[in-house]
């Protein structure tokens, strides 16, 4: 699959939302205080011929703003020599994650049965399921502050007698649809209902006629890479965040 680097990761920003993103030739800076890996890690538009002296620039940038540098940096070879030199400088790779992308056509159809809310704007019911007792609290607030801030993202949420029990997001930004933040409640796993709002999120998408489709999860998260490739979703590369040990 031809995958067009620097308008992913523009979109990746887009939809995470730092508080701020600066730039350098070939990279973008997100400045946040967060624990939203891709809303706080300097990230490369290509993976190739990156000029590895800017690792000290960087790390520059970000101290004068009280900010920790780290980096997100794709596992390919055209990026060999930068992570050489994050090594160097006393980085760390941590938490695989992979970029998966696809077509929203391979996505399956809205579960009428199953009907999710969709919004433009985020609502009460979508942030309750980030900040339930489920799933960490400082995470999930960081993750409504991020998601809530984005100017492109369609927010979904679904719900039965016993309240919401699913949220995610679709961003349209820079011809991809994404998808962000996708979380179910504990006692309602395994019964599809992650499945009912990309459905939800995928007929948006046909609406505004896109196509092109990606998201990033944890190499580790067996169930939700099973769930993503049953959609046709592939994986294009992965990357590592590297980090300083405190």
């Amino acid at each position: 699959m031809d995958i067009d680097i620097e308008s992913l990761e523009r979109a990746t920003l887009d939809a995470v939302a730092p508080a701020e993103v600066g730039a350098l030739p070939g990279w973008l800076l997100p400045y946040d205080q967060s624990t939203v890996g891709r809303a706080i890690s300097a990230v490369p538009l290509r993976h190739d011929e990156v000029h590895c002296g800017l690792v000290s620039t960087i790390e520059t940038i970000y101290a004068d703003r009280g900010l920790m540098a780290q980096f997100r940096i794709a596992d390919v070879p055209g990026l060999e020599p930068l992570r050489q030199e994050l090594l160097s400088k006393g980085y760390t790779a941590q938490q695989p994650t992979l970029t998966l992308a696809g077509l929203v056509s391979q996505w399956p159809i809205a579960f009428p049965e199953c009907a999710a809310v969709l919004s433009t704007n985020p609502t009460e019911a979508w942030e309750s399921v980030y900040l339930s007792e489920d799933f960490d609290v400082v995470d999930g607030a960081n993750r409504v502050r991020a998601l809530s801030r984005s100017k492109c993202l369609v927010y979904a949420s679904l719900s039965n007698a016993s309240g919401t029990i699913a949220a995610g997001t679709a961003a349209f930004s820079h011809g991809w649809v994404s998808l962000h933040g996708m979380r179910t409640v504990a006692r309602e796993r395994g019964k599809g209902h992650a499945t009912a709002l990309i459905a939800a999120l995928g007929q948006e998408a046909q609406t505004r006629k896109m196509e092109r489709c990606f998201l990033q999860v944890e190499a580790g998260n067996a169930p939700a890479l099973h769930l993503y490739q049953g959609l046709g979703f592939q994986a294009v590369w992965r990357y590592h965040y590297w980090r300083k040990t405190i």
